[in-house]
């Protein structure tokens, strides 16, 4: 169950980030530093398609602005503000569905400019949506090394290091985030879940308790206590939490996979059956519901 809980743990978090994480201010503040940059060229030609590039992001005519992009950059391939431009490129790669491609823009910009952390963040994150942790690993750390108080670094830094069983390293990560921003819920999740691997199996179910007694509302936290009470098959509690995780957030898939794996192993089909039916229709991974429903056999 923890792993379980690990996944609804990043992408809670991944979810944070989207709504104003600091991922959200690089790219205003990218935007403003290409802009200076770019009113500092020397060439007219230069500035003009970049200033068209960004015309046609704002609305949202993304294959245009790459191609007006790599004009700017063939005109004027020594500029540092390609780096950003690069970083541009990336982000509308992503969203058209093309990772490796955007992945091959994020190094390009780093090749240029290997210091501008929002690139080197944006390149981590890929690598983790990719699978590749020990190269986002890199990433993360390089970031730490020259901005030791990103909060995002230190998170991600600590979940894989976490993964890799490098609880030492995880928990002080943790720790200087939550130094940094007591209120921080993922790191306090995060270290619940560390804390449990960590053979600190009563630390961890104090913290929970105490998490879900000061944020009763918050679905994830009974969905976390959930999976280590069914851990010490302390059942009936494991069921009424995750029943009440779902009550909060009826569309959480992750949720209703997490009650079906435990009704699967109490032995109970047709509760299971029916969460993995609801778990479709709000569409889960097919793959995922067909191995529990292999385990119902």
């Amino acid at each position: 169950m923890l792993i379980f809980a690990n996944r609804i743990l990043l992408a809670r978090f991944q979810v944070s980030i989207k709504k104003g994480g600091s991922m959200g201010k690089w790219k205003l503040t990218l935007g403003l530093c290409l802009a200076a940059t770019v009113c500092q060229a020397q060439v007219s030609d230069y500035r003009t398609y970049v200033r068209r590039a960004l015309e046609s992001m704002s609305a949202d005519s993304t294959e245009k602005a790459e191609r007006l992009f790599r004009e700017a950059m063939r005109i004027e391939p020594a500029q540092r503000s390609n780096a950003m431009i690069y970083y541009q490129i990336g982000r509308m790669q992503e969203h058209r569905g093309k990772p490796e491609k955007a992945l091959e823009s994020y190094t390009m910009g780093l090749n240029v400019a290997p210091h501008v952390l929002p690139l080197r963040m944006a390149r981590a994150k890929l690598y983790m949506q990719l699978g590749n942790k020990e190269k986002a690993l890199v990433d993360y750390s390089d970031v730490l090394d020259w901005k030791a108080d990103e909060q995002e670094a230190l998170f991600m830094r600590a979940y894989i290091y976490t993964g890799q069983r490098l609880y030492r390293r995880a928990r002080a990560d943790y720790e200087a985030l939550l130094k940094l921003n007591p209120a921080h819920e993922e790191a306090r999740i995060g270290l619940v879940l560390l804390n449990e691997k960590d053979n600190r199996p009563r630390e961890a179910m104090e913290q929970i308790n105490a998490m879900v007694a000061a944020a009763p509302d918050h679905a994830i936290l009974y969905a976390v206590r959930a999976g280590l009470e069914q851990t010490r098959k302390q059942y009936e509690a494991a069921e009424a939490d995750f029943t009440k995780a779902i009550s909060l957030e009826p569309k959480n898939i992750d949720y209703l996979l997490n009650r079906a794996a435990l009704y699967i192993e109490t032995k109970r089909k047709k509760e299971a059956r029916a969460d993995l039916d609801k778990a479709m229709e709000l569409g889960a991974n097919p793959e995922d519901v067909a191995s529990m429903r292999h385990e119902l056999r």
